[in-house]
């Protein structure tokens, strides 16, 4: 049995997916693109290793910071674990909508033929993506994100799934999950983020990681005195509840998820709920 467990930040899924592996004796794949990186880890939430309960674990801290890792990657090494372990149970965890979909479907990549906008206001591209994705985030003027959507949809292919996979949602009430991303940023200061950021920040200036993952972006402009600390910490829990946005738009458009509420006051429940739906 393959099952992939996605959701926003802060829902659960670590336990859920520690929980199920227990029960179908299962390793637990990654499935966030920045948990694949040795040392990102009060940022990204990563599990610690006395919660990893002696249970397998791959794709967690397969590469340094400065090293490049990709979808296209990512999607050779899920498959190659698919092979290695068809005979045991594998549940594959994260937010990373994009990887899992590579990993599971039938995604091609191939090179993108950029059709030229300039004849176009940023207006007349903002509305063309609110058109096609009406809950999107993209500015209006943020113009190269703007184009690079649209040209992502041109060149857009349908996939087919290639696994007999389950998919496992987990979500709660959109305000508690705002109200938990933000508590969860505070939270990730008081385990020593800044520390952290400031430490791989000067071993690794250059790390195209560290510039482009939430959590780790926001602290590198306060260090470098861009913005101060409250803007910093306001900016971490703003960006992280937008990504929550896009990540249940990916999940809704893109894969056949189960979605469970997740109970807080007993987790127990949305476990056998989960279980009851798997059959196991």
């Amino acid at each position: 049995m393959i099952v992939c467990i996605v959701g926003p930040t802060g829902v659960g899924k670590t336990k859920l997916s520690v929980m199920l592996a227990k029960k179908l004796n299962a390793i637990i794949v990654n499935g966030d693109a920045c948990q694949i990186y040795k040392e990102l880890n009060i940022g990204t939430a990563k599990i610690k290793e006395e919660e990893k309960e002696g249970i397998k674990h791959l794709l967690f801290d397969i590469k340094k910071p400065n090293e490049e890792y990709s979808v296209s990657h990512y999607q050779k090494d899920l498959r190659e674990i698919l092979t290695k372990y068809k005979e045991q149970n594998i549940i594959v965890v994260g937010g990373t909508g994009l990887y899992m979909t590579a990993g599971f479907y039938d995604y091609q990549f191939k090179e993108i033929t950029k059709k030229d906008y300039s004849a176009y206001q940023n207006e007349d591209l903002y509305k063309m993506v609110k058109k096609i994705a009406p809950d999107s985030d993209i500015h209006v003027n943020n113009r190269r994100r703007l184009e690079n959507f649209l040209n992502c949809k041109e060149n857009r292919q349908d996939a087919h799934l290639l696994y007999d996979v389950k998919f496992i949602g987990l979500t709660t009430k959109r305000e508690d999950l705002y109200k938990r991303i933000n508590d969860r940023v505070i939270k990730m200061f008081n385990d020593g983020l800044l520390e952290e950021v400031k430490e791989l920040y000067a071993k690794y200036k250059d790390a195209r990681i560290l510039k482009s993952a939430i959590g780790y972006k926001e602290v590198i402009k306060y260090l470098n005195k861009e913005i101060t600390y409250e803007e910093m910490v306001s900016l971490i829990q703003k960006n992280s509840r937008h990504y929550a946005k896009r990540q249940y738009t990916w999940f809704n458009n893109k894969m056949d998820v189960k979605w469970f509420m997740t109970d807080y006051d007993n987790f127990t429940n949305t476990y056998n709920e989960v279980c009851k739906y798997l059959q196991i």
